[in-house]
C-alpha cells in the first residue's frame, strides 16, 4: 500500500536551518535508491548514549555502504543536537502525544532504504560482526525474515533487568534457533516487512517485536536467533521501583491490552495466549479476583479483610519460593496486577491505522 505523509526537512547549515515542506511515500521502488543495510536507532532523551549507538551503527553498515536513521520520539534533551554531528538522517516525531514503543521503529522504517533493516535502541551498542553474520545468513536462507543474537545487559542493578538476563540465558540454553519474536532487536528482510504491511504497530506501548513476529509467521516466514553477541544494552540507571514508575508513566502497562486488540484485528489471538505467559497471567489475575469476589459474600464480615489480605499474600509468597527471592516474588506479583489493569485499559484504547502516515520532521546530519 502506498502511504504518503508530510515531513519537514532541515539542513545542518551553519547559516541556519532550511525548512522545506515535502511529500514522501513509503513506496520505495522508483523513488529511493536501495542500500544493503539500514540501522534504525529509536530514541527518546538519549543524549548520554546516542553518540555511542550511532558510532557503532555507522561502523556496522560501513562495509555495505549502508545508512543510519535516527528515529526520535520528540526528545526534550540534546539527543538531536548530538546526533547531528554524524552522517545520519534524523526523523523526529511531530506529535509528542503519539510517543510509544511501536511508533519509533515504524517512523524510521518509512524513511529507510535498506534491503535489510536492524532496529537498535538508543541506549545500545551494536556489534558490527553480528550484522555481517546476519546478512550472510539471510542471503542464503530466503525463507527467513529476520535474524537475532543475544543482547548483553551492562547494568542489572534492578530486578527487571536481572529477570531479563535470566530469561535470556534460559532461552539460549534451549538451543532452539527458531523463535516467535526477535526481542531486543534483529536484522529483518525488507521484502518480508512489505508483505505484512508495516514494521511496527504505532499503537503499541510494548510487545511491538512480538506483534511483528506473529504477523510474519502467519505469512510463513521464519525468525531465527543464534547464540552470538548482537549488542550491549546500557539500561536506565534506576532503582527497581523507579524504573517501574517510569514504565507506568510512559504507558507500558497498557501494552498487554493493546497487543490483544492488535491480535484480534490481525487474527492471531490464539498465538498470543499460547505463546505469551504475560498475557495469560494478566487474564488469570482477573479470573482469580472474580473468583475471590464471588466467594467473599459467603465469608463472615469480620473475616473478609483477612481473606482479601491472604488472597494478596499467597501468590507473592508462592512466587518468592519459586524464584528463591522474596524481592523478586513480590515484584513479579505487583507487575501481574499492573498488567491486568493495563489489559483492560489497553483493550479499549482508540487505535490508529498501524501502517499509516506519521507526522514528522527530518534533519540531515553532518556529511
Amino acid at each position: 500500500m502506498d502511504i504518503t505523509h508530510s515531513v519537514t526537512i532541515q539542513s545542518s547549515s551553519p547559516q541556519g536551518a532550511i525548512a522545506i515542506t515535502a511529500e514522501k511515500t513509503s513506496e520505495r521502488p522508483g523513488i529511493f535508491a536501495m542500500v544493503k543495510v539500514s540501522v534504525i536507532i529509536k530514541t527518546f532523551n538519549e543524549e548520554e548514549n546516542i553518540e555511542r549507538a550511532i558510532r557503532s551503527a555507522l561502523g556496522a553498515v560501513a562495509p555495505f555502504g549502508g545508512e543510519v536513521v535516527v528515529a526520535d520520539s520528540a526528545s526534550t534533551d540534546r539527543t538531536i543536537e548530538r546526533a547531528m554531528k554524524f552522517p545520519v538522517v534524523i526523523v523526529q516525531l511531530g506529535r509528542p502525544d503519539e510517543r510509544c514503543c511501536g511508533i519509533g521503529p515504524q517512523l524510521g522504517y518509512l524513511h529507510s532504504k535498506g534491503e535489510y533493516i536492524y532496529v537498535l535502541d538508543g541506549d545500545m551498542e551494536l556489534d558490527a560482526e553480528f550484522i555481517a553474520h546476519a546478512v550472510e545468513f539471510l542471503e542464503r536462507e530466503p525463507s527467513v525474515a529476520g535474524v537475532g543474537g543475544y543482547v548483553r545487559e551492562m547494568r542489572v542493578e534492578n530486578l527487571e533487568f536481572e529477570a531479563r538476563v535470566k530469561r535470556q540465558h534460559r532461552q539460549l540454553g534451549e538451543r532452539m534457533p527458531d523463535v516467535d519474536a526477535l526481542t531486543g532487536g534483529g536484522l529483518y528482510r525488507r521484502a518480508a516487512i512489505e508483505e505484512v504491511g508495516y514494521l511496527s504497530d504505532r499503537n503499541l506501548h510494548g510487545y511491538e517485536e512480538y506483534d511483528l513476529g506473529a504477523r510474519l509467521r502467519a505469512k510463513g516466514w521464519h525468525l531465527v536467533r543464534f547464540d552470538i553477541h548482537a549488542a550491549d544494552h546500557y539500561s536506565y540507571s534506576m532503582t527497581t521501583y523507579g524504573l517501574l514508575l517510569h514504565r507506568i508513566r510512559a504507558g507500558y502497562i497498557f501494552s498487554s491490552g493493546e497487543l490483544v486488540r492488535a491480535a484480534i484485528e490481525n487474527c492471531y489471538l490464539g498465538k498470543v495466549y499460547l505463546e505469551l505467559n504475560g498475557i495469560r497471567i494478566a487474564t488469570a489475575v482477573w479470573v482469580y479476583w472474580i473468583v475471590i469476589a464471588s466467594i467473599l459474600p459467603w465469608i463472615p464480615n469480620g473475616s473478609r479483610p483477612i481473606a482479601v489480605l491472604t488472597s494478596l499474600l499467597l501468590p507473592a509468597l508462592a512466587m518468592a519460593l519459586r524464584t528463591r527471592s522474596l524481592r523478586l516474588g513480590f515484584h513479579s506479583v505487583l507487575l501481574w496486577h499492573l498488567n491486568a489493569v493495563g489489559l483492560i485499559v489497553g483493550l479499549v484504547r482508540r487505535r490508529k491505522l498501524p501502517g499509516g502516515g506519521i507526522e514528522s520532521r527530518v534533519f540531515v546530519g553532518a556529511q
